[in-house]
């Protein structure tokens, strides 16, 4: 399946995060431990806000760990909230649009996981997107339908209520269709001014998913520490494996959870599909 991680804070250069630690996403993308596959080279993603009203975004189809021009970006630009996935297809195409993380207006959505047969699922969930939002499918992923049902069911007003009812929806046409445990996510999705990142899976044995230790508690653990001198105290990362073996610094996201990073505010919520009514 994939690799991501999001960050949270104070303005930091994209490869502080994507090259330089030591199990960085980049390295993820050729050794990672803890997903399904050891290599993630089927593409990449990076989205991250700045100035304008609509994050920048960089996807290619080829490995992250020898783009050049992602190195490039990754050592000049500076950003307070930025997204990264490194893609293992489960199935569908190899190609520009199908890679994360995917965009519309102002929100960023990517996703490790997969669809359960999705073929079979593939055109009632599809009939169910609002006509609002079909135009703007542009790649042929069980991701970027998940994250247009989360639209059509009010990501914009209410994410957790949203991702809880387009959950609800993909396993009740998985009934439908008979097809078991249909769901395998972790997702994360923002506006730019917080994220939500999401562990379930209908089977409740989820995709690997933490989150970083806050740095004034790093700082005062590991006071040799340059980095942590780097980032204020509300700085975060959600990932899906630790970027290093730091003692004290990840701590493992709780199963069927919504988290959400936002100004002077980290909960965790428990996560439960909300059926079609």
């Amino acid at each position: 399946m994939c690799r991501w991680l999001v960050y949270s804070g104070s303005p930091l250069l994209l490869e502080e995060v994507l090259y330089k630690p030591v199990h960085s996403l980049i390295d993820q993308s050729r050794h990672a431990r803890l997903g399904v596959d050891t290599t993630n080279g089927d593409g990449f993603g990076v989205g991250w806000y700045g100035v304008g009203d609509v994050p920048g975004l960089v996807r290619a189809i080829g490995p992250a760990w020898s783009d050049r021009n992602l190195r490039e970006l990754a050592a000049h630009v500076s950003s307070p909230l930025f997204l990264a996935h490194v893609r293992s297809s489960t199935g569908t195409s190899v190609q520009q649009t199908n890679c994360h993380p995917f965009r519309f207006e102002r929100w960023l959505w990517m996703h490790n996981g997969s669809i359960a047969r999705f073929a079979e699922l593939k055109r009632d969930l599809t009939l169910a997107v609002d006509a609002e939002f079909f135009p703007a499918i542009e790649g042929s992923t069980d991701s970027e339908l998940m994250f247009f049902l989360a639209l059509t069911f009010g990501l914009r007003d209410d994410p957790p209520g949203a991702v809880a009812r387009m959950v609800g929806l993909v396993e009740a046409v998985a009934r439908r269709h008979e097809v078991a445990d249909p769901v395998q996510m972790t997702v994360a999705t923002t506006d730019g001014s917080a994220v939500w990142a999401f562990r379930y899976s209908t089977r409740h044995e989820s995709r690997s998913l933490f989150y970083s230790s806050e740095p004034r508690n790093l700082r005062m653990l590991h006071p040799d520490i340059p980095a942590l001198r780097m980032v204020s105290d509300e700085s975060r990362l959600i990932v899906s494996e630790p970027l290093g073996d730091l003692p004290g610094a990840w701590n493992e996201v709780p199963e069927s959870t919504c988290s959400v990073i936002a100004a002077g505010q980290d909960v965790i919520h428990a996560f439960e599909p909300q059926p079609p009514s």
